[in-house]
C-alpha cells in the first residue's frame, strides 16, 4: 500500500536515477512530510542545519585542496542538499521555494555581470572585473544602507571575516599604507598579549589574543594571502610530519607516547628535511 502523501508518480521520480534536480526536491519534500517523511528531517530548523551546511562547504574546499576530484561530486552533492533542504524548509512555512532561490541568484549574476550581458567592454583584466563587482555590491548596499560594514556575514570562519571586514574598511581610507606598519602592529599585539597573560584575567588574554589574530589576517591582506588555505595548509603541513614521527617511532614498535620531546623534534626537523630533499629532486 502506498504511504500517506505518496504515490506512484512521486515513487516513480525517487527512484529514478536521470531524475535529476526534480528528483532530488521530491525526495526532500518526502523526508519533510510531516505525516510520511523522516522524524529528523521533519524537526530541523535553519538554525539547526546551519552547522552541517557550513561542514559541508568546508568538505568541498578540503577535496578540491586535496584534488580529489573523484569525491567532489558527491561533495558538491552534499552541498546541494543543504541548499535543497533550506529551500523545502523555506517552502513549508510559506517564506520562499527554490525557484526564488535560482531567481535571486541568477538575477545577480546578471546585474553584476554587465560586461557579459550588458553593454560595458569586455576588455577589463580580473582586477578590474573584481573592482567592477565590489562597486556593484556597494551600490546594492547603498540603497538599503549605508554604513561600511553592513552585509559581511557573521557566519563566516573567523579569519575569513575579518578579511572581509578590512577590506570594507580599507576602501574607504582606513587602512596602513604598508606592511611594515603591520608587522610593527603585530609586535605591538603580541606584547600586549605577554603582558595579559603575565598580569590580566583569562577574558583579558582572550581579548588579547583575538587583537593578535585580527592584525595577523590584515598581514596576511596586505600580502595578498589567504590566511585560511594558509592555516589549512600549515595544518596539514603539520599532520604529515607528525605522520612521519609516528612511522619512525613505529620501527621500533614504540609511539609517541614513549618518546620525548627532544627525540620526537629531532625526527620532526627529519621530516622537514626529507621533504625539502624530496622539493628539490
Amino acid at each position: 500500500m502506498p504511504l500517506p502523501h505518496s504515490d506512484d508518480a512521486s515513487d516513480q521520480l525517487v527512484r529514478d536515477p536521470a531524475g535529476g534536480i526534480d528528483r532530488l526536491l521530491e525526495i526532500m519534500r518526502r523526508l519533510r512530510d510531516p505525516v510520511a517523511g523522516c522524524p529528523w528531517d521533519i524537526e530541523q530548523t535553519f538554525a539547526s542545519i546551519v552547522p552541517y551546511t557550513i561542514e559541508e562547504a568546508h568538505e568541498v574546499a578540503d577535496a578540491i585542496e586535496r584534488q580529489a576530484w573523484g569525491e567532489l561530486p558527491g561533495e558538491l552533492g552534499d552541498l546541494l542538499l543543504q541548499v535543497v533542504f533550506h529551500a523545502q524548509m523555506a517552502t513549508d512555512q510559506g517564506i520562499f521555494s527554490l525557484q526564488d532561490v535560482v531567481q535571486a541568484i541568477s538575477d545577480k549574476m546578471v546585474t553584476r555581470h554587465p560586461h557579459v550581458f550588458g553593454h560595458e567592454s569586455r576588455d577589463k583584466t580580473p582586477a578590474q572585473q573584481t573592482l567592477d563587482w565590489e562597486t556593484i555590491k556597494a551600490a546594492e548596499r547603498g540603497a538599503q544602507n549605508a554604513r561600511v560594514l553592513d552585509g559581511v556575514a557573521l557566519g563566516l570562519p573567523g579569519l575569513t571575516r575579518a578579511v572581509k571586514l578590512q577590506k570594507r574598511a580599507a576602501r574607504v581610507g582606513f587602512d596602513w599604507p604598508s606592511t611594515d606598519e603591520v608587522v610593527a602592529k603585530i609586535a605591538e599585539e603580541a606584547a600586549e598579549l605577554v603582558e595579559a597573560r603575565d598580569q590580566l584575567s583569562h577574558a583579558e588574554v582572550t581579548e588579547e589574543f583575538g587583537d593578535l589574530l585580527f592584525v595577523m589576517a590584515n598581514l596576511a591582506r596586505h600580502l595578498d594571502v589567504d590566511p585560511e588555505a594558509a592555516l589549512r595548509a600549515a595544518n596539514a603541513k603539520f599532520s604529515r610530519r607528525f605522520g612521519r614521527i609516528e612511522d619512525w617511532l613505529a620501527e621500533d614498535d614504540r609511539t609517541p607516547a614513549d618518546s620525548d620531546l627532544a627525540e620526537m623534534d629531532a625526527l620532526w626537523n627529519r621530516a622537514k628535511a626529507e621533504e625539502k630533499a624530496l622539493k628539490s629532486d
